[in-house]
This record gives C-alpha cells, structure tokens and sequence, in this order.
C-alpha cells in the first residue's frame, strides 16, 4: 500500500484484497492503487534564438495546458544552450521530480556520465534532435542524419545543374552530433556526385539569427564563387536576411525546420528547401519512448518543403 519497491506483484495484490475485504479499503480505493499514477516528464531544450526549439517549447505549453486526466504530467525548461556542464546539472535536478526526461543533447562525457548515473536510478531518457553517440545507453527520438545531409547534398547538385564553386556549411555547434553527421552526409555524396563543387569548412553561429547573419555577410564577401549554402542548424533567417540585402537569389539555399521565418524565405525565393521534422511528432514519439517504450519508434521520417507544396 505504500508502494514500496521490492514487493512481488501477486503479495501486493493479495494485500489490496484483503484490505477490501477487511473494510479497511473501498473498491475504488484499490482501484487507484492497481492504476498506476501517470508518469511525470520533463523536456530539456537549449535556450537561444532557434525559431524551431522555441516552436517546440510553444507546442509543449500547449500540450501542457490541455492535458486530461491520466496523460502524463509534463514539464519543460530552456537550458544555457552548448553548455555540456548545464545541462549536466539540469538532468540531475530533474531527476527528483521526473520519472522519464527527453533532452536535446550536447556530445560532452560531462552530459553522457550524468545520464548514465540518472538511467542507473531506474529513470527514463531520451534524446531528441541530437543524440549522445552509439555508446550511450539512451535512446534517441530523431532523424538519420547522416542520410539527412546526404539528400541535402544531392539537392544542392542537382538545384546548381553542374555549376561550379563553393559551398558553404553553417551549424550551431559541433557539440551538436546531429549537426556533425550532417556535415559528413553532404561530404560525402558531393565527393561521390558532385566533385566540382567544393565544400568549405563547417562554421559555428550557435544556431543564432545575428551570428549566422554576420557569418552570411563575411562569406560573400570573402568568396567570390560562393554558389550555394546549407544551414545544417537552425535559425536560417539570418542567413537570408543577408541574401536579401546583398541580392542574392542566385545562391542555392538549403535549410532546417519550418517556422515563420523559414515559410517566408521558402515563398521569397530565398530559401530552396527545408528539411521539417514535425514539433508535435517529436513530442509525441518521446513522451511515447518514456511512457511505453517498447512501442515507439526512434526515427520519425522527415519533411522537405519547397515553395510549391508548402501546408
């Protein structure tokens, strides 16, 4: 009755019953105490200006403020964002509350130690966007990423049509390993498909509008055979307000997530393409890992939206 860890099963039970029989308990009192409560969940997401985690925030208020009886308690904080020992400390904290935590991982051994310490307690975890590496004991609710930037890579050669030049890498953070994979998908097909085409190095805007903004900026002015650019992160906007201002239409733009700011440059003309994986269906799939595990699917299929088939 006190639901003590370690009893068996059948003694619990056999308990309850004979506290019905005894008068000591009503029949819907030992009904609650067969129904297990619904669990308590928390979403960890990084702070910042990424329009997308702020639409995943926005979605999980909304989620929140319509729960009905019996779905899971839900709750949701903005961690500093590309702060490996933040959110370290942020997984611990909530391990008092939570029963399960879905967060948006930084690749970090201060991260993967505090995960494996809280899933060592008996708690749930499940990265989403981001995930910790094949050697962590977490599951991941996300995209192949890998698969992601190579289908980016054979949009950007198949949308240049044997144009010649450089393409440009912007992500929030290397600590990020969706963005990593990402950037290794794109490699990889342009070497395999598109050789004229060459790749630059990986800049960091730690997916902020102002610095993928500047970033935007010094590549064209630095790079005369600038011809393409693909925003592995978030926060596209600054990147198109740069197109905007320096008139170039003419660069092939390729992006993640659709927010307000990415539907606009998609009908401008400035974006080409956004990759989408859907906020509610990522909410959905890791409340759906936490709460029942052995029937959710860790790799939702993803959106790429143009200008012509925007919902």
């Amino acid at each position: 009755m006190n639901q003590r860890k370690g009893v068996k099963e059948r003694t619990r039970m056999r308990v309850l019953e004979l506290a019905r029989e005894t008068g000591f308990l009503s029949q819907a009192d030992v009904e609650r105490f067969v129904t297990p409560p619904p669990p308590n969940i928390v979403f960890l997401l990084p702070s910042g200006g990424n329009p997308y985690l702020r639409l995943l925030g926005d979605r999980l208020r909304r989620r929140v403020s319509a729960k009905n009886a019996g779905e899971p308690a839900l709750r949701c904080f903005f961690i500093e964002g590309f702060n490996a020992k933040a959110l370290a400390a942020a997984l611990r904290q909530n391990a008092g509350w939570a029963d399960g935590i879905a967060f948006f991982a930084i690749e970090h051994p201060l991260v993967r130690d505090a995960a494996i310490e809280i899933s060592e307690l008996g708690k749930r975890l499940v990265t989403i966007v981001s995930d910790l590496g094949s050697h962590s004991p977490v599951d991941y609710i996300g995209l192949d990423n890998h698969t992601v930037g190579r289908t980016a890579g054979f949009l950007m050669g198949r949308f240049l049509n044997r144009r010649a030049g450089s393409v440009a890498l912007v992500a929030g953070s290397r600590q990020y390993r969706a963005h990593c994979e990402r950037e290794a998908g794109i490699m990889s097909i342009m070497d395999e498909m598109f050789p004229d085409l060459h790749v630059m190095a990986m800049r960091e805007g730690h997916d902020d509008p102002g610095e993928n903004y500047r970033h935007a900026l010094n590549l064209l002015e630095q790079k005369p055979d600038l011809v393409g650019i693909y925003n592995v992160g978030g926060a596209s906007g600054g990147i198109c307000r740069a197109l905007r201002e320096c008139n170039r239409a003419d660069i092939v733009t390729i992006g993640h997530g659709l927010t307000t700011d990415t539907r606009k440059a998609l009908l401008d003309g400035t974006l080409d393409a956004v990759f989408d994986l859907a906020a509610d269906e990522v909410i959905a799939r890791a409340i759906a890992a936490l709460v029942a595990p052995e029937t959710a699917t860790s790799l939702p299929k993803f959106d790429i939206f143009f200008r012509e088939n925007l919902p």
